[in-house]
Order: structure tokens, then C-alpha cells, then sequence
């Protein structure tokens, strides 16, 4: 049904307590959605011990919600076309409400997974809409801030999700990881419709483009599964693999072809034709899939080799919101003035220095040396996500804004993913290859392994005690040594993601401020 005023009309910017109000809402919609993401991660074993499946099987949990989410991220455009963005935005978080509520109650594993699946797909336009909604409340000149308010959501909840959901598993039951969504959500869902229900974006009746968005599913899923299931099944190895790479390609290159000739497409690919679309974009999900993957790294060594437990390595982890939560309002006051390229550099370039500072670590690092690094990254975050966003938005009118910003974020959310598998694999696969080399010098001609090995006999362990004992010490070694290898390496691809940045081209006044003029 189309809205009786006149097209791509400004609205004014909110004023007091009414955008104070909103921002509260907004966040916490996003902080609940991000929060989702990675909340039940150190929940699986309670999970599937609860439900009677394997924790492999228990994967699935997290798998399911990405695969959807993944899948209905991109679709905020031409949803926001048929409903309207305050319509959309609020059924989002209230059936995202439900299908929390649903996941606590499940009974078995099969329709724990169904609804989580249904929970990611819900969620698919609250983060694209939370950022379009936000910057229509700002007046120009504040649009970095906006964005720095945003963005320090979607910083913390990473960080808080295992924190949380290990407290709430460990000190109440899981089903509580998703019975706390419902009072955020509802309230959420209130503040915004009070807000802004006097504040609904046009609407117009546009076809729904069924092939396309069946095309969606096959590649997007079969990606997800791929990525996901690939290091379990030996990656190549396996033909449901190879089976799943071959959809994803074929499906993802008809998707292309669709897409580029269809009149109503359900994905805008037509806003890769921006330079600073493209090269934003790009940018930040290769720069979040580096990230993710080192966030997913850092935690799994300290708790396999270091003999961390889950709530020691989440501490380790937690300073990394010190900064970015400080810094990230100065980022916004002034990105509007400085070229935001020059900011995503620096970022860039402290995130290296913080992974080649990681790199260095060794097995006897303490808790303070692996600390240090992690408080240091709250910098880099705070300069991350606002510049890359308003680089990313800007010179972009008010009806592509929901689009570009579900665009945007589908890669960044694949991004993450493929971070983490690519990450992981090679991981295992250096420590493989470290393990082989520092087994050779382990030989009866070899001082060092003579004397470790006498050492521990007069310890009184037997020769087969004493060569588990130094195949552990070996294990641990060749861990850490593949550990320093995925660090060094990721510094080095942040400063090559350098250049990327500045083929983008400066908007006068920041990208940011034109990403909000568009918005509102």
C-alpha cells in the first residue's frame, strides 16, 4: 500500500528525550540480536547433554541461526519496500520475541534447531534497519555519533555472549540464554513503535522475486553448511563437501545472472556499482573475518593449552570493550571532519600491531601479556566499524540506504564465518606440520630429549608415561607455534586491506553526514 506523502521526503531529525529513548531502543534490539549470535556457544555440552545428542550434533544450534540470519540479512531492501522500515523493524524484534521464547521451551534437538533457524531468519532486518533508523533520528552534523552509539553494540555483545551464557548455564539453566530476550524485546519493540510509528518510511507493492530467492537459499546455505560442516568432514576429502561447494558456486553464479537482469530484484547488486559501496563493504568483511576468526582463535588456545577455564579466557577476552567504548563517541564527533579513510588505516594498522604482538606470545605468556594486546584492540575497534560504515553509505539516497546496509552486512556476517573456518583449519593443519618437524628432533642421538626423558623416569615415570608426557609438551608446543603463525599472518592481511581502503573515493563533509542526510 503506498504512503499518501510524496517520496523521499525528510523527516526532521529527533530532539531530547525522544532520541535518547530511541537510540536506547535500537541498541539494545541489536545488542539482543548480536548478543544471539554467539550466546549459546559455550552452552552446547549443557545443551546437548540436556537434550541427549552429541555436542557435534549440538552445533547445529548455532549452524541453523547463522544459515537463516545469513540468508534474510540481504532481503531488508526489498522488505522494506513491501512493509515499510518502523513496521518491519518492530515484527522483527517481536517474532524474534517468540521464537526465543520457542528455542527455551524445545523439547528435543530437532525442533531446538528449527526454531533457531527461524529465530536467525527473523532477525535478518534488525541490525540493517537498527543503523537506517538511527541515522534518521541525528541531525546531520551528529551522524557520527549515531554510529558510534551503534557500533558500540555490536562491539560489546560479541565479547558478553560466552560471558553470559556461561554464568547463565552454569548458575541458572540454558533455556534462560533465550527466555532473557523477551522483556529487552518487548520493551524494544514498545520504545520504537512510540517513537517512531509517526515516522514510517514509503511503501509500494513490488513482486516477489521467487527465483532469486530461491537462488539465495541454495547458495547461501550451502556456503554456511560448507563452511561450517568442512573441518568435522575433512574439508575435500568428503564428497557432501565437495557436493556442497559445487551448489554454492553454481547456485551463487545463476543468482548473479538473475539478479543483474531481473526488474524486482530481491538483492540490489546494482549498488556494487558504487566504488565506495564496493570497496567499504569489501573491506569490512574481510577485516571482520581476520577479526572473528582470531576472536574465535585466542579463547579455544587458552582453554586447550594454556589451561585457562572458559570464565578465566572470557576475562582475558573482555577487556577489548575498555577502549572501544571510550574512544568510539570521539570517533563519531569527528569522522564528519577527517577523512574516514585515514581513520580505517589507522585501525587497520593497530589491529596489526595487536595480532604481531600475539604472535609473540609463548607458553609461558602470563595473564597480563596476553591482556595487554586485547586492551590495546579496543582501539583498533573503536576506528573499525564507524569509518567503514560511513564510507560504505555515503552519497547513497534514502530509499537504498536499507538495502545497502543489508548488503553490507550479509558479507560482513559471511565474512565472519568463513573467518572463523578458514581460521580454525589451518590452525589444526600448521599444528600438524609443527608436531611432525619437532618430532624428529625427539631422538635417542638428542641431548635435550635424553635428558627430559631421564628426568622423568627418576620422576618415577615408566618409558611409555614419560613419552606421553613429552608428546603433550610437544602437542602444546607445536599448538602454540601455529597459534603465532595465524597471528603473524593476519597482521600482515591487515596491512594489505590498506590500499583497498583508499581506492574508495572522500565525500565532502564524511560519508557519515550523507549517509544521514539520506536517511532521514
Amino acid at each position: 500500500m503506498a504512503s499518501a506523502q510524496p517520496a523521499h521526503v525528510p523527516l526532521p531529525p529527533l530532539e531530547g528525550s525522544a532520541r535518547m529513548w530511541g537510540t536506547v531502543a535500537l541498541s539494545a534490539a541489536t545488542f539482543m540480536n548480536v548478543l544471539d549470535s554467539s550466546i549459546a556457544n559455550v552452552s552446547l555440552p549443557a545443551i546437548s547433554g540436556d537434550l541427549g545428542v552429541s555436542t557435534t550434533q549440538g552445533t547445529w544450534v548455532i549452524t541453523s541461526f547463522a544459515v537463516a540470519n545469513a540468508i534474510a540479512v540481504p532481503l531488508t531492501g526489498f522488505l522494506t519496500q513491501r512493509f515499510g522500515q518502523v513496521r518491519l523493524f518492530v515484527a522483527s524484534i517481536l517474532l524474534f520475541v517468540i521464537t526465543s521464547w520457542l528455542c527455551g521451551l524445545a523439547p528435543n534437538m530437532t525442533s531446538l534447531i528449527a526454531f533457531r533457524a527461524l529465530q536467525g531468519f527473523v532477525a535478518g532486518p534488525m541490525i540493517p534497519l537498527s543503523q537506517t533508523l538511527l541515522l534518521s533520528s541525528y541531525p546531520r552534523a551528529k551522524a557520527g555519533m549515531a554510529m558510534a552509539l551503534w557500533s558500540m553494540t555490536t562491539l560489546v555483545a560479541p565479547v558478553m555472549g560466552p560471558l553470559l551464557g556461561g554464568w547463565i548455564t552454569d548458575n541458572v539453566s540454558w533455556p534462560w540464554i533465550f527466555y532473557i530476550n523477551i522483556p529487552v524485546g518487548i520493551l524494544a519493540a514498545l520504545i520504537t513503535l512510540a517513537i517512531y510509528r509517526d515516522r514510517e518510511s514509503d511503501t509500494r507493492r513490488v513482486p516477489i522475486d521467487i527465483i532469486g530467492l530461491s537462488l539465495l537459499v541454495l547458495w547461501v546455505g550451502s556456503l554456511q553448511l560448507m563452511l561450517d560442516k568442512g573441518k568435522e568432514l575433512d574439508w575435500f576429502h568428503s564428497g557432501q563437501i565437495v557436493l556442497l561447494a559445487v551448489l554454492a558456486g553454481v547456485g551463487f553464479l545463476f543468482f548473479l545472472a538473475w539478479e543483474l537482469t531481473e526488474k524486482h530484484p530481491v538483492v540490489d547488486l546494482s549498488l556494487f556499482k558504487r566504488r565506495n559501496f564496493w570497496t567499504g563493504a569489501v573491506a569490512t568483511a574481510v577485516a571482520y573475518g581476520l577479526f572473528f576468526g582470531n576472536v574465535v582463535l585466542l579463547p579455544l588456545w587458552l582453554q586447550q593449552f594454556m589451561g585457562y577455564t572458559a570464565t578465566q579466557a572470557g576475562m582475558a577476552m573482555a577487556p577489548v570493550g575498555l577502549l572501544a567504548i571510550v574512544l568510539s563517541p570521539v570517533v563519531g564527533l569527528t569522522v564528519g571532519k577527517v577523512d574516514a579513510r585515514r581513520y580505517a588505516t589507522f585501525s587497520f594498522l593497530v589491529f596489526a600491531l595487536v595480532l604481531w604482538m600475539r604472535s609473540r606470545f609463548n607458553t609461558q605468556a602470563d595473564f597480563m601479556t596476553i591482556m595487554i594486546p586485547t586492551l590495546v584492540q579496543g582501539v583498533a575497534m573503536a576506528f573499525f566499524f564507524i569509518p567503514l560504515v560511513t564510507i560504505t553509505l555515503s552519497g547513497l539516497t534514502p530509499d537504498r540506504i536499507p538495502a545497502a546496509s543489508g548488503l553490507s552486512n550479509f558479507l560482513r556476517i559471511t565474512g565472519g564465518a568463513m573467518g572463523t573456518s578458514i581460521t580454525t583449519t589451518l590452525w589444526e593443519n600448521r599444528a600438524t606440520l609443527h608436531h611432525a618437524h619437532l618430532v624428529e628432533s625427539v631422538t635417542q642421538g638428542s641431548h635435550a630429549a635424553t635428558s627430559a626423558l631421564s628426568g622423568l623416569g627418576s620422576a618415577g615415570l615408566d618409558s611409555g608415561q614419560a613419552l606421553a608426557q613429552v608428546n603433550q609438551l610437544v602437542t602444546q608446543q607445536s599448538f602454540m607455534l601455529a597459534t603465532s603463525d595465524i597471528f603473524y599472518a593476519s597482521a600482515v592481511l591487515f596491512l594489505f586491506l590498506i590500499p583497498l581502503v583508499w581506492l574508495s573515493r572522500p565525500q565532502r563533509g564524511g560519508g557519515a553526514s550523507d549517509a544521514a542526510a539520506g536517511a532521514h
